[in-house]
């Protein structure tokens, strides 16, 4: 007799073949390890004491004998948030709470979530520090004159909304190195042309630190020049960069930190440093010396996603205070930086109070958790519950938004873990709301063991002369042993092992349908002769494998386990010696097709004794004939002709059963007839172009002589000497005769 046991699919416990109550855990949630030593039975392996509860269970294993091990929630730290009116006693910033718990562990087991509600309420009066970031390139000249008033009415806007408020104000023009600006020595002095009197170029200056007294930010901001750099790109990321990383400096309390960015222009980032000659990427450290940022020639400009870390890091909220013509631009940003937002900037600034409440307004209404970096293999999820009881799971879950002072909007996080992460050492993660200093610090244990493997006794002599550590009912076997006693080396049976899952009585059962070919030794199979394979299934007889020419696979395959498998894809069959797609085989078809698809040919009369040795699969077009574009199922395709001078198409291959196939097209291809019509209208054509040709022809030389004539006879008529006003025939009527011996006396 032998054990079967039946492999449940999709029983992740099963699949996991733990080895022992650490690996069972950790399968997931529902696995538990039964740790009575006389659970297993005859054929059972060490890993069948991990199953689902309820299996264990039903196989006998007593409930109080099952390690299960669940995770647990412990809240460390649970101060209330704060419920306070306007006009109560004023509060540090430090006894504010607006979100709770503050602090708790979560003890994680591998696939069951941890669950808590983070409650958060925004309070009132909270303290608020606004930092007024500008661009002072000569495009600015009459915004900064909007500016220099807006300490005092700023203050007086926003004790609307907090009593605890501070501002602070920093500027900023362009790198100081060509191509940014001219370094010309005039220029350096006075970027700006004309008589216009501007300060020399900079990159960033914090001008007054985070401040109450409104007087003094007006006072300082008055004292502002109005600078000048040669491209339409300004280096506001440099400043932005150091206003999130020199608190000390710009002076950042623990509380709502606003940052303003007001410009009309668009930005240099990463990479544009290069056309200066500076290639080191941006550190992201504090570089201010005398309120001044001294490494913008040396350092390229921060990237996009540095900035969002920074700002991210630093709890900054930014006001993009930019002009109608960039604001596509700056809503782009917008979207890549959280907690930000996008006003329009009229072209003098005047509007710039309005702006800044209503975009502080829009951002304090939403809160956004986010969470650090998590640990390998543990994932959280949120659900929120925002006004009016609305609930949003996802990614959305992480946000509520509509928030009013005073208002409380709850979240449920839900923390697991798949595995082990890190061998169990514990982790701190923390959670905040985006733009806010408080934050819920959660410490992550992972069960990796059980309780009883405490109990564990190394080098026991139950595990085959201390092969191994007896823990929980069985056997944790060393390196190099395996069995349910750790009686077996593992390079005997470590092969099988991998392949064959526990639930099986591994050599046994295969031995069984070997009918006998060998014997079982440590689980592995030692075969008889002619016999190999895993479980002695495989013969090594080769006759099976000859081919009519007494060559093994036809010499084109090798046998295995009796069967040719055919090394030449050309080939196939049992023997390797069919070939449907060497030549020869259209002909050697062609009249069998030829009389089963149309009944004609000379094998008409006994097509149906001699031909019926291959399917006929007719097909409409050459367009549904199989294509040869998979090597295992070969296609040769044929075009034969008739005696009638019609050609057919059709393929011959023979498919994974052997059976040959042949599929034709339905209809046959003849030659059409000669058009007399189209053929003697060509001919008449042809002849009455070439007559129109030929006159054209005639009448161009007939026009080339008549005109070499009459030039001809323009010329003679030019080279004529006489003159056309005295008859060249007239002869005078008078004769002069001369005496030559007459001296003239």
């Amino acid at each position: 007799s032998f054990l079967f046991v039946f492999h449940p699919e999709g029983n992740e416990c099963i699949s996991a073949n733990a080895r022992y109550c650490g690996e069972c855990i950790q399968a997931g949630a529902k696995c538990g390890w039964c740790t009575d030593p006389d659970f297993l039975k005859q054929g059972e392996t060490v890993s069948t004491r991990c199953d689902e509860l309820q299996s264990l269970t039903n196989r006998g294993c007593r409930e109080r004998l099952i390690e299960n091990p669940r995770g647990e929630k412990r809240i460390l730290r649970n101060k209330m948030v704060t419920n306070r009116r306007k006009g109560a006693e004023k509060l540090k910033p430090e006894e504010i709470t607006q979100i709770q718990p503050q602090k708790l562990s979560l003890t994680l087991r591998s696939g069951e979530p941890q669950s808590f509600n983070l409650k958060f309420k925004r309070a009132e009066d909270y303290p608020l520090d606004l930092y007024y970031l500008m661009d002072l390139s000569y495009s600015m000249k009459d915004d900064l004159e909007n500016v220099k008033n807006l300490g005092t009415s700023l203050m007086l806007e926003m004790s609307k909304i907090t009593s605890d408020f501070r501002i602070g104000f920093g500027s900023f023009v362009e790198k100081t190195v060509m191509p940014y600006i001219s370094t010309t020595p005039a220029k350096l002095l006075n970027p700006c042309t004309g008589d216009q009197n501007c300060t020399s170029p900079f990159s960033y200056k914090n001008v007054l630190k985070l401040t109450s007294d409104g007087k003094r930010f007006n006072t300082l901001v008055g004292q502002q020049h109005i600078s000048g750099n040669l491209d339409s790109p300004e280096g506001g990321f440099d400043a932005i960069m150091q206003v999130a990383v020199c608190g000390e400096q710009i002076g950042w309390r623990n509380v709502t930190r606003l940052l303003v960015f007001s410009t009309d222009a668009g930005f240099h980032f990463a990479g544009d440093g290069k056309l200066g000659g500076i290639v080191l990427p941006n550190d992201g450290k504090c570089h201010l010396e005398n309120n001044s940022y001294t490494m913008s020639h040396y350092y390229d400009y921060p990237s996009i996603a540095h900035l969002v870390q920074k700002l991210s890091d630093n709890n900054i909220q930014t006001i993009f205070a930019v002009t109608e013509e960039f604001q596509p631009v700056y809503q782009e940003l917008k979207n890549l930086i959280p907690k930000s937002a996008v006003g329009t900037l009229s072209a003098n600034s005047s509007n710039v109070i309005n702006l800044i409440i209503d975009a502080y307004n829009s951002l304090s209404s939403e809160v956004i958790l986010e969470n650090s970096k998590l640990p390998e293999g543990v994932t959280i999820a949120y659900t929120s519950r925002c006004k009016n009881g609305v609930i949003t799971e996802g990614e959305n879950g992480r946000k509520c938004s509509n928030i009013s002072i005073g208002d409380e909007v709850t979240f449920t996080i839900s923390v697991t873990s798949q595995g082990c992460p890190k061998q169990g050492k514990p982790e701190t993660i923390k959670i905040k709301p985006l733009g806010f200093t408080e934050e819920v610090e959660i410490t992550l244990s992972f069960i990796c063991e059980c309780e009883c493997h405490k109990e564990g006794v190394a080098n026991s002599d139950d595990c085959h002369f201390g092969n191994g550590t007896y823990e929980c009912g069985a056997c944790k076997c060393y390196e190099g042993r395996v069995g349910k006693r750790c009686e077996c080396s593992s390079s005997y049976s470590e092969t099988i092992l991998s392949i064959v899952p526990s639930y099986f009585v591994v050599c046994f059962f295969f031995f069984l349908f070997s009918l006998g070919h060998g014997r079982c030794e440590c689980r592995v199979c030692i075969c008889d002769n002619m016999w190999t394979g895993s479980a002695c299934e495989c013969s090594l007889d080769t006759s099976t494998c000859l081919a009519s020419n007494k060559q093994i696979c036809n010499g084109r395959g090798t046998c295995e386990c009796g069967t040719c498998k055919c090394t030449d894809p050309k080939f196939q069959g049992p023997t390797c010696e069919t070939c449907p797609t060497c030549p020869g085989v259209c002909t050697e078809h062609k009249e069998c097709v030829q009389c089963r698809a149309f009944g004609t040919g000379e094998m008409k009369e006994t097509c149906e004794r001699d031909c019926s040795y291959f399917n006929l699969i007719k097909v409409k077009d050459r367009d549904k004939l199989p294509q040869p574009n998979d090597a295992s199922y070969p296609v040769m395709h044929c075009k034969e002709r008739d005696a009638n001078d019609c050609w057919f198409y059709y393929t011959y291959a023979v498919n994974n059963n052997t059976e040959k196939e042949v599929h034709v097209v339905e209809t046959l291809d003849c030659p059409a007839g000669p058009e007399i019509i189209p053929i003697v209208a060509g001919v008449v054509t042809g002849i009455v172009l070439i007559g129109l040709a030929l006159l054209l022809i005639w009448k161009l030389l007939t026009i080339i002589h008549d005109r070499r004539e009459f030039a001809k006879f323009e010329k003679e008529k030019m080279n004529a000497k006489w003159d056309t006003g005295e008859n060249p025939i007239y002869k005078s009527a008078v004769t002069t005769v001369v005496n030559p011996k007459y001296e003239g006396k």
